[in-house]
């Protein structure tokens, strides 16, 4: 896992994207925070490595991230899909490393994701025929209205054709076996929701904002706040940011 940081000052965030983005999306949830943002690359992503064997689970992920967090003193944490899922898995065993928590888009909480019409399980699919073809219908699918494909879907479609592994392993896990686990968890946890997306469920934030004791939910009325809501969503985040540390 690599880092990039932008900005200076404090407060110190990571920035844990989620599977198959670009790096020019990973910092998309960043854009315009103030401190210093440190956007990690996941591997196999951008110019990362490849993932070595195995490593595709949120123990695994979260404990890389934790690493970064140490290295850079960081207070905060933005977490985007994947990234949330393993800063969830994070906190629940070091409730005290961070002060704020922001979880966009959280796909999973305690449940795994079987459905066979799970849209990261058809990708796995294409990428384990080679189907570059059917990996863009499948991102074309989760654009909102409105939004053209473009330049967009076609890096996208490049980045998640490296991440067969992850596509395969990722829909069979959840960061935690039960929402107590979190009960001990103290920082100021921020989610946001998206509405019709059936990738990261209403639902699904819905339980991860009650799991905290000073979880918020914000649902945006879109199926990809980042792309359709991007002022918004700065906005919420700088709020947070904002807000007095509990100390």
């Amino acid at each position: 896992m690599t880092w990039h940081a932008h900005g200076s000052g404090d407060p110190v965030t990571v920035v844990v994207p989620g599977l198959g983005t670009t790096p020019g999306e990973a910092r998309l949830p960043a854009s315009g925070l103030p401190g210093t943002r440190v956007v990690l690359t996941l591997p196999g992503h951008g110019d990362a490595a490849d993932a070595p064997p195995g490593y595709w689970c949120y123990d695994r992920v979260a404990d890389d991230v934790a690493s970064v967090a140490d290295e850079v003193g960081a207070t905060a944490a933005i977490g985007t899909s994947v990234g949330a899922a393993a800063l969830i898995n994070l906190v629940a065993r070091k409730p005290e490393r961070f002060e704020r928590l922001a979880l966009l888009l959280p796909a999973t909480l305690t449940e795994s994701r079987g459905d066979p019409n799970l849209p990261l399980l058809r990708m796995s699919a294409a990428v384990a025929r080679g189907d570059r073809a059917e990996m863009r219908e499948l991102m074309l699918e989760q654009l909102p209205d409105g939004i053209a494909p473009g330049y967009y879907v076609e890096t996208r479609v490049s980045a998640l054709m490296r991440l067969g592994d992850a596509l395969a392993a990722l829909p069979g896990q959840a960061p935690l076996s039960d929402p107590a686990q979190v009960a001990g968890v103290h920082a100021d946890v921020l989610v946001i929701a998206a509405t019709g997306d059936d990738q990261h469920p209403q639902e699904v934030a819905e339980a991860v904002a009650a799991a905290f004791p000073h979880g918020r939910l914000e649902v945006l009325p879109t199926r990809a706040p980042l792309l359709t809501h991007r002022p918004r969503v700065r906005e919420l985040l700088t709020e947070w940011l904002a807000r007095p540390s509990r100390g």
